[in-house]
């Protein structure tokens, strides 16, 4: 499949590009600045095009056959940016997937967006973005999955998660970057995922197993 990643040069991105790769799908990477794309091709990227979430970018999905949404605005942007982003990013490239014909959309949410209110106030405004562009994608008549992964961190990829619906508390889990990218690049072609949402964190289970269950 050729896979558009948005947000590939995120640090959940990257990896994504590589496990793609490592699957033999066909890794289209939207970058927004050129001096990213030596980056791209090192991780594997088939194809790369230049891309402004914040702008027209519907000609990313040229002969795309799934999409993954992975772009987020950052910790240290304001709200503004989370809403053109995380929200309005998302939207728009639902509606051009759509426009193009590409049914597969696979998007990574975030813990914590079923409830944003529940969340404090410094995270509501990232968890309302998230919550509403999830909501939109569900309504959007695509073959939709939403991955949302609980707390992240750098270490070293496991192979191994724990899905559910939700969890009640984390018990001081989080789960690997590069175990998000993997679960993701695994979703992309399981129909047993389709119109799915369920939230990630480390465990016991492989992947791929894990992902049978659901």
């Amino acid at each position: 499949m050729n896979v558009l990643v948005l947000g590939a040069n995120g640090q959940v991105g990257r990896n994504i590009i590589e496990e793609l790769t490592e699957k033999g799908h066909d890794a289209v990477a939207m970058i927004r600045k050129e001096e990213q794309r030596g980056e791209m091709e090192k991780r594997g990227a088939k194809k790369i095009v230049l891309g402004d979430l914040e702008k027209d970018f519907s000609h990313a999905f040229d002969d795309v056959d799934a999409v993954i949404f992975a772009a987020g605005s950052g910790p240290k942007t304001g709200a503004d940016k989370t809403l053109t982003i995380d929200l309005w990013g998302s939207v728009k490239a639902a509606d051009y997937a759509k426009q193009k014909g590409v049914k597969r959309f696979v998007q990574l949410g975030s813990v914590g967006s079923d409830d944003p209110d529940a969340g404090g106030e410094e995270m509501k405004p990232y968890l309302v973005a998230k919550r509403t562009a999830d909501d939109l994608l569900e309504q959007s008549g695509l073959d939709y999955t939403i991955v949302r992964p609980g707390p992240l961190s750098d270490d070293e990829k496991t192979g191994h998660i724990e899905a559910a619906t939700h969890f009640e508390s984390f018990d001081n889990r989080s789960i690997p970057r590069a175990d998000v990218a993997r679960t993701l690049a695994e979703v992309v072609d399981r129909k047993n995922t389709y119109g799915k949402v369920f939230e990630i964190l480390q465990g016991e289970a492989e992947i791929s197993q894990e992902l049978d269950r659901l």
